[in-house]
């Protein structure tokens, strides 16, 4: 296969799916089935941990929850597998459809 000259650049439009997930547990299906409107559900992560940002499933950095305009938003503060030595990006701002 031959890379043409534009490289990558053609995959830039390509639509992935960019999810963040807060943590994780293991439950039961009867305590599932008796989940109801202020059940607690306890997960694996501690509050000040960093959440993992994923793309189609695969780990590609970690953040932190923040606010914006009234709206939830992620902040990046390391990439997975890059080290410290990259300037930080600008933040990605969340459409009313909750895509990037």
């Amino acid at each position: 296969m031959t890379i043409h000259s534009r490289g990558l650049d053609f995959l830039r439009d390509v639509d992935v799916r960019l999810s963040v997930e807060l943590g994780r547990t293991q439950m039961k299906l009867k305590d599932v089935l008796a989940l109801g409107p202020e059940s607690l559900v306890v997960l694996d992560r501690l509050t000040d941990e960093l959440l993992d940002v994923l793309v189609n499933g695969k780990p590609i950095a970690k953040g932190e929850v923040v606010s914006h305009n009234g709206r939830f938003g992620l902040r990046i503060v390391e990439m997975v597998g890059i080290e410290e030595t990259a300037p930080a990006e600008a933040p990605v701002v969340l459409t009313e459809a909750g895509e990037v």
